[in-house]
């Protein structure tokens, strides 16, 4: 080997070496959002894709002027349709998305392998029956119609197989009867999967919860859920994700009384039941109402404060309550070893919750998101 081909080698890997190894930044003189308060100015690292120890060295320093750094911000309800809804996501400080029906299985998992982008989980196509208003949207694939309980079996095995994290089921009149329901829940539970069950109206909310559904997302518009259905809830550590943003665009479009939902999730909040901040954001054709993805899960927490909130409980009800439900326990918190999923905001949102728009930076597992709206 020639000496030049020797050293072009040698400069070879120490590049390749060099690009391996990640830069270790210190955000200075940075208040962080702990899940109860906002901490006197203090320094946080990335270390790659984590939060890293105070005694590691820096590569490089951001001196974020007194800026509060909050826990990469969670939409716990999604529908994507491509990789601009993830971009948009991120814009606007959502870091990990759970998509509630994306199909093809083969654009879910393209959206799973996305780097630099929002995170997400996803159930891939999600049950429904023949007949209901979810089989009328123009894209949706035979493979979601359940007409009984007998093929409840098969739709979750066929789920659990393409690599779902977790079964959707449409809880709807017309729709899937109560023994499909049923069986949807229970063979999902075989499978340790929990279910989220789309219920828009009381009577498909009790069916959900006859069902053993874990996650009810929306809430009723055609009435409020009865003190013995809200125990009901608490007494089976049911979840709510009430996506009050879609429920008022639904009752504006449908002349429906958009304070039902409102009572229904002042009466879970106050009776301890898990709310989690979820806005059923979409841009598919066909469906019956359109959210905008990333903007409206901080109208959704401004929401979330109107029935009754603190400010900090709808700043947790978009990090750590999510996160701990929903299995993620690599995110929701700012502590060492977890992933750095950041959002640097200028004002204080336990102030005025309004501030988590104030969006400065954001970084998604360790690598900065460039953002075009500065």
């Amino acid at each position: 080997m020639s000496i030049a081909t020797h050293t072009a080698a040698i400069t070879g890997l120490t590049n390749v070496c060099m690009a391996q190894v990640a830069p270790i930044t210190a955000i200075t003189n940075v208040r962080v959002f702990d899940g109860q308060k906002i901490c006197p100015p203090s320094t946080v690292i990335i270390n790659g894709e984590f939060i890293g120890s105070l005694d590691m060295i820096p590569t490089e320093t951001l001196d974020a002027q007194g800026g509060i750094l909050l826990p990469g911000l969670i939409d716990s309800h999604i529908h994507l349709t491509g990789r601009d809804d993830l971009s948009q996501l991120a814009e606007y400080g959502i870091t990990t998305g759970f998509d509630m029906a994306t199909w093809p299985i083969e654009l879910l998992d393209s959206l799973r392998e996305e780097k630099g982008v929002t995170d997400i989980l996803g159930s891939g196509i999600p049950a429904t029956s023949p007949g209901s208003a979810h089989s009328k949207i123009p894209t949706m694939p035979k493979e979601a119609l359940v007409a009984n309980a007998s093929e409840a079996k098969k739709f979750v095995d066929d789920r659990v197989a393409e690599g779902a994290d977790y079964i959707k089921v449409v809880a709807d009149v017309p729709g899937p009867d109560q023994e499909t329901i049923n069986a949807l829940v229970s063979n999902a539970h075989l499978n340790q999967k929990l279910v989220v069950v789309h219920a828009i109206n009381v009577i498909a909310t009790q069916m959900a919860q006859i069902a053993g559904a874990d996650v009810i997302t929306h809430a009723p518009l055609d009435g409020v859920m009865s003190d013995a259905e809200v125990h009901q809830m608490v007494k089976d550590n049911r979840i709510s994700i009430p996506t009050l943003v879609m429920m008022n665009v639904t009752a504006i479009s449908k002349g429906l009384d958009f304070e039902n939902a409102c009572k229904t999730v002042v009466a879970l909040h106050r009776s301890g039941v898990p709310v989690l901040a979820g806005t059923d954001a979409n841009s598919a054709p066909g469906v019956p109402a359109q959210v905008s993805h990333g903007i409206s899960l901080h109208e959704e927490l401004e929401l979330l404060v109107r029935c009754g909130m603190s400010t900090t409980e709808a700043l947790r009800a978009a990090t750590s309550v999510p996160a701990k439900h929903f299995g993620l326990c690599d995110r929701g918190v700012i502590q060492p070893g977890y992933r750095a999923d950041l959002v640097l905001v200028g004002g204080n949102p336990i102030e005025n919750i309004t501030a988590t728009k104030s969006i400065q930076k954001v970084w998604i597992a360790g690598q900065e998101f460039k953002r075009s709206q500065v």
